[in-house]
């Protein structure tokens, strides 16, 4: 018995803990993706009231433009925002896109994660799908309020349709009531999303206000208006009718994809073989390129890709390191381009008036984890723009406004770890965010931008990608540094011109009266003690679209002087005017123009004149003009052609001074006789 007893209360512990794992097990079970994200609204972003209000209306408007860019329409995108009771506000977003068929508008407006653009390799603002249908689960959370929803397709025969959404937490489906067509009027086609949330509407530095202006500055083919809470209209006009060019899908890069990417496309490849799958299912592998991977790597080509083990899959990535293998093609993205950045700037924050708009940069496309990105930067100078704080970092991710987590991103990392001191920006200590009056744009564009979290708040320290940032804030720099030392050049030359040109000729005319002589012709004397080339530069302002540019060309020098001017100039604007005069030489596909001034007379000057028209006519710079031909300190009012223009340029001749001498010294006599007497 005793015996007996020992082992039944042995027994009893074992039974209590199979008979409470039988209990949890009871409690386990689905968690819905909207229970989730309704429990844990802060990792969507809908973490205070005011923040809550402006995710909101991002992802309603980024949704418009996209599908407006998608259907090759120009976007007009309206939103408006009412305050209903002490917190709740009524926000309304209404587009001209190209609509939402009747029987998916419940699924796009109800439904977390349910979209068509995730698995797509190409550029889109949305990539989730949980964005706008968040919003309206939120608003149902808030204020127990549904969403409205209103679109029409392009259509003689097709009505509009309205419906009210509520989102069913458990099920992750829509609840619609109020179903309904009617005659939307002076509305061919369009979305509208009406929906009340319980939020704070601020202005300043992270307010719907400056998310909108931002918009407006990287989409500048967008017409944004909006009313706020107090009856004001704002309307950030359309700055250009040039559409940014449609991202096509494309097949992922092989460059910096990890074990997994690559195990998981092997898994799902259609191809018999590991050779075709590299072929087919990869951007930029051709035959040759398959083959020297699996030689190297020293997998099978005929071996089936879902038979790929781990150790086959790191070969072959290891294998891609050492191929050289093109970059991603670019045509999956929509990057703004430098033309339009520079509009988007000049259009937006002309009420600042910036004095330099330093040429941005657009990179070429790169890779991580198989997602080609690109790089853009731009900077603004000067003007009434604040010079006693630390410089404004404009950070936008596929055209969209980055507005929070500025510390976490690697934009800012960038910029922090850049020694700006070099650049004419001050900066304590050669790290941090330097102080100045400037702004600092940067713009990522990728098929999948590695964010930090589904808020799309700040990109990730992904080392490519910073190291792209680096290098194209580096290039766009230089651009404003080139600027800097150029405008302090010119005024110094510009006060001792002053100097040798009103008081030479003052004293030679009071000595000429006291000796009753004539005045002396001191062109040659200046020319003598300047020794330049002076370029200056003239815009002539007809109306909003027709620029007058003319570059004057001072040869003060005692030699005749050759010298060739380059510029880049947006090809849309150019007319026949900059064909057809003398000194014109050539335009290449980029813009890039060529003029050539030849054997210009000492003491004399010449003009080379052409007119601009059109929407882009304003972002060219007179001042970003290059010149080849003459050594770098000859010539003021230019720079030296770069050696990346990739066009040639006059070479710098030495003129052999010799044969001028005797006419100098005669100058020289009779300037020193003038003196004596």
């Amino acid at each position: 018995m005793p015996s007996e007893e020992v082992t039944n209360e042995k027994a009893a512990p074992k039974e209590r803990k199979t008979a409470i794992a039988h209990k949890l097990a009871t409690k386990q079970q689905e968690i819905s993706v909207t229970e989730f994200f309704e429990k844990n609204k802060q990792i969507l972003g809908f973490d205070s009231r005011s923040k809550s209000l402006l995710m909101g209306i991002k992802e309603a408007v980024d949704n418009s433009l996209d599908a407006c860019e998608e259907a090759g329409i120009l976007p007009d995108v309206s939103v408006r925002v009412e305050k209903v009771a002490d917190e709740d506000y009524r926000i309304c977003i209404e587009d001209n896109g190209p609509g939402i068929v009747h029987k998916m508008m419940p699924n796009v407006f109800g439904r977390l994660l349910y979209g068509s653009r995730f698995h797509a390799l190409r550029q889109s603002r949305g990539q989730q799908g949980i964005g706008i249908s968040a919003t309206v689960m939120y608003g149902n959370i808030t204020t127990g309020k549904p969403a409205h929803v209103i679109s029409k397709i392009e259509g003689e025969d097709e009505v509009a349709w309205g419906m009210d959404i509520v989102i069913d937490t458990k099920t992750n489906r829509p609840i619609v009531t109020n179903d309904k067509a009617f005659n939307w009027e002076g509305k061919e086609h369009g979305t509208s999303i009406e929906y009340t949330i319980k939020g704070r509407y601020v202005n300043g530095k992270q307010s719907v206000f400056e998310y909108l202006k931002d918009t407006a500055i990287v989409n500048p083919h967008a017409q944004i208006t909006f009313h706020d809470p107090d009856g004001t209209k704002t309307v950030f006009e359309r700055a250009t009718d040039t559409m940014p060019p449609k991202p096509k899908e494309i097949k992922p890069h092989p460059e910096g994809m990890e074990i997994g990417d690559l195990l998981k496309y092997a898994g799902n490849s259609q191809q018999k073989t590991v050779r075709a799958f590299l072929r087919n299912d990869f951007s930029r592998i051709t035959d040759r390129i398959a083959t020297e991977i699996l030689e190297k790597s020293k997998v099978k080509e005929d071996k089936k890709p879902e038979k790929i083990t781990r150790d086959d899959a790191i070969a072959i990535l290891e294998a891609i390191k050492t191929v050289k293998i093109m970059a991603p093609p670019t045509d999956c993205l929509s990057p703004i381009g430098d033309t339009l950045i520079k509009k988007g700037l000049m259009h937006v924050l002309d009420g600042l008036r910036p004095e330099y708009y330093a040429t941005p940069v657009t990179r070429s496309p790169k890779a991580v984890n198989g997602n080609p990105f690109v790089v853009e930067a731009g900077i603004v100078y000067g003007g009434d723009i604040p010079s006693d704080g630390q410089v404004q970092i404009l950070r936008f991710a596929n055209r969209v406004p980055l507005l929070y987590q500025q510390g976490a991103c690697a934009i800012t990392k960038a910029i922090s770890e850049m020694d700006w001191r070099r650049y004419g920006l001050e900066q304590r200590g050669g790290k941090g965010i330097p102080f100045g009056p400037a702004i600092i744009l940067v713009h990522v564009a990728s098929t999948k931008v590695p964010f930090t979290s589904e808020g799309k708040e700040a990109v990730a320290n992904f080392p490519e990608l910073q190291s792209e940032i680096g290098l194209a804030l580096r290039l766009c720099a230089r651009n404003l540094k080139s600027h800097l030392n150029k405008m302090e050049r010119k005024n110094k030359t510009h006060a001792k011109f002053e100097i040798v040109q009103e008081i030479l000729p003052d004293m030679a005319r009071k000595c000429a009266e006291h000796l009753d002589r004539p005045v002396p012709n001191l062109d040659r004397t200046i020319s003598r003690i300047m020794n330049v080339v002076w370029i200056e530069p003239t815009v002539k302002r007809e109306g909003k679209k027709l620029r007058t540019v003319t570059y004057t060309v001072y040869n003060y020098t005692t030699l005749p002087r050759t010298i060739r001017l380059h510029a880049r100039l947006p090809k849309e604007s150019v007319n026949l005017t900059l064909f057809s005069h003398q000194c014109f030489l050539d335009m290449n596909d980029e813009g890039k123009a060529n003029w050539e001034i030849a054997d210009l007379p000492p003491s004399t000057s010449t003009t080379v004149s052409f007119e601009l028209t059109g929407d882009m006519a304003d972002t060219f710079d007179a001042d970003d003009i290059y010149f080849s031909g003459l050594s770098t300190t000859m010539v003021m009012g230019a720079e030296t052609l770069p050696g990346d223009w990739g066009i040639k340029g006059l070479e710098i001749v030495q003129t052999d001074e010799s044969d001028l001498v005797e006419e100098d010294e005669e100058e020289t006599m009779e300037a020193e006789d003038l003196g004596d007497e």
